[in-house]
């Protein structure tokens, strides 16, 4: 089953309110925010990271970035830093830019910074760079099993 079609059925599942979208192909967060006419700070970018020896994955508002010597602090460790396109692809099934915030479909541990909670609705590329999903924020976090740690600037 492909990734897009598990978050579907996770979100049908749970009853929460959500929509999708098809557009053509993105590879920035300021193209996806253009093609589905939204603000660049409801995007949920989904970074996956080596946090010492695990990946986890970061999900950030698109129009932030990461803080990684905070996130080091935040979260004990020596290193963080993205992880090669070959790891995300292994960890994901999906190609960098198309990493639903869903990290705990693929045994991920999910953190999620603050600055994303602050729109009521947020979109992100749901396993695909041409389908996205809007949600709300609340209920994002909810399902996803986020822990909310602040690691923006």
């Amino acid at each position: 089953m492909r990734v897009y079609d598990t978050i579907i059925g996770v979100l049908e599942e749970s009853g929460v309110e959500y929509r999708t979208m098809e557009h053509e192909a993105v590879r920035t967060s300021e193209e996806a925010a253009a093609v589905r006419g939204t603000r660049l700070e409801q995007g949920a970018k989904a970074l996956v990271l080596e946090c010492g020896d695990e990946l986890i994955l970061a999900v950030i508002s698109a129009a932030s970035k990461v803080d990684f010597k905070a996130l080091k602090k935040a979260l004990e460790q020596k290193r963080v830093q993205m992880a090669s396109a070959d790891k995300v692809m292994d960890a994901t099934g999906c190609r960098p830019g198309g990493v639903p915030p869903f990290g705990h479909l693929f045994g991920l541990r999910v953190i999620v910074d603050p600055t994303l909670l602050e729109n009521e609705w947020i979109d992100f590329n749901a396993g695909e760079r041409t389908r996205s999903v809007e949600m709300r924020a609340q209920d994002y976090v909810t399902l996803a099993g986020a822990e909310v740690i602040e690691f923006s600037k």
